[in-house]
């Protein structure tokens, strides 16, 4: 206890230390992992997931995934082109996927547990060699 009580100052910086290592840990186990391109496709062929783009309407129209439903993040609370099954995993990508990760957290707040955001967005799609579709 004695030694405690004389080298507070290093084991407060252990503990600091052992904290921010943690953090990243942590931070993602709440949020949920993204997913990686392969693993979307995984979801979308053998559980019929439902791809759900929160991109603008002119950045899906120049590029999105095969079958993607456009819902804007700014109207996703109550969009009508939401799945009425809230069991359904939902692929939620945009452009880059910070977006989609603020999406999911909306989605989650709506009862689709199943949400899931694409590591990457489109960016990680199309670096993954995966066909994309655009709007005439």
């Amino acid at each position: 206890m004695n030694f405690l009580l004389d080298n507070w100052i290093l084991v407060l910086a252990a503990l600091a230390s052992g904290g921010l290592l943690l953090w990243p840990t942590l931070v993602n186990s709440s949020q949920g992992k993204a997913l990686s391109p392969a693993e979307a496709v995984r979801l979308m062929n053998r559980e019929k997931a439902v791809v759900i783009d929160v991109c603008e309407p002119a950045e899906f129209a120049a590029a999105h995934v095969a079958g993607a439903r456009n819902i804007p993040l700014d109207a996703l609370e109550g969009h009508k082109s939401l799945p009425s099954n809230k069991a359904l995993p939902l692929v939620v990508l945009c452009k880059s996927g910070a977006r989609s990760q603020r999406a999911v957290a909306t989605l989650r707040k709506l009862g689709y547990e199943n949400a899931q955001a694409l590591a990457g967005g489109m960016n990680g799609w199309r670096e993954a060699n995966l066909p994309i579709e655009k709007s005439a």
